[in-house]
């Protein structure tokens, strides 16, 4: 047998041995996360996680997700999920699971999101638990440019629309020159404190009010029944005069 011959045997169970070794090696199954409005700033967003299943004696059971920075918990809501299964909030972002699915079949479910944060991208760490307890875990970020074994599934935004702002951004403050309607209320139901000449409030009470009322009133009465019975004093005298001299008439 010519050397030729033998060098192309030798390269064929080469690349043979190396197609099975590489055949052999694991496919790690990936958490894909996607959206119709991956835009910064969206609202009502809707986000679809798709996990692979790698078990073929265990179905997927449940997902432990931490929410990236700009998502709080109580602003995400289940839009869709396998039979059975529910959300829960977390402190850190929320979990959703129930029945466990068959051995081999992928797992599928929708959340939606008040708003998107203004970012470039969104990391979802994902803790993936199976029917017989495995868990693997999907929160591996990448390194120089590298791949990570257990990536994170990561969802790339589009800039913000023109415009668009955060939700619950408060408007412009009123002006102070410009009180509210409920504040000028409020002021005309609680009277004013004057200060005294020392910067010191001074509070009169309303009795002394009526008080000093009472006592203008009386003043100026007085005069008034001083002239009447000086009135009353004249009348008397006259009468007494005139039956006087009527007497010395007669």
């Amino acid at each position: 047998m010519n050397t030729s011959r033998l060098l192309g045997r030798a390269a064929t169970v080469t690349a043979v041995v190396a197609g099975s070794l590489v055949l052999a090696v694991p496919a790690f199954a990936h958490v894909e996360v996607e959206s119709e409005t991956a835009q910064a700033l969206a609202t009502n967003a809707t986000v679809t996680f798709t996990a692979e299943a790698e078990s073929t004696t265990a179905g997927l059971a449940k997902f432990q997700v931490v929410l990236p920075e700009g998502i709080a918990p109580a602003d995400v809501a289940l839009a869709d999920a396998p039979a059975g299964w529910t959300l829960a909030a977390t402190p850190d972002g929320f979990t959703v699971g129930g029945p466990a699915l068959a051995p081999g079949k992928d797992a599928v479910y929708k959340i939606t999101i008040k708003q998107l944060p203004n970012a470039d991208e969104l990391v979802f760490k994902t803790l993936e638990t199976y029917s017989d307890g495995r868990i693997d875990r999907w929160i591996e970020l990448p390194k120089a440019g590298t791949e990570p074994e257990h990536p994170a599934p990561t969802l790339k935004l589009a800039a913000a629309a023109p415009g668009a702002t955060p939700v619950g951004t408060p408007s412009a403050a009123p002006s102070a020159a410009t009180p509210s309607a409920s504040a000028s209320a409020s002021a005309s139901a609680v009277p004013s404190v004057p200060a005294t000449a020392s910067g010191a409030p001074s509070v009169t009470a309303s009795p002394g009010v009526t008080a000093t009322a009472s006592t203008g009133d009386s003043s100026s009465a007085a005069p008034i029944a001083i002239g009447a019975a000086v009135v009353v004093v004249l009348a008397a005298g006259g009468a007494w005069w005139w039956r006087r001299k009527r007497t010395g008439a007669g």
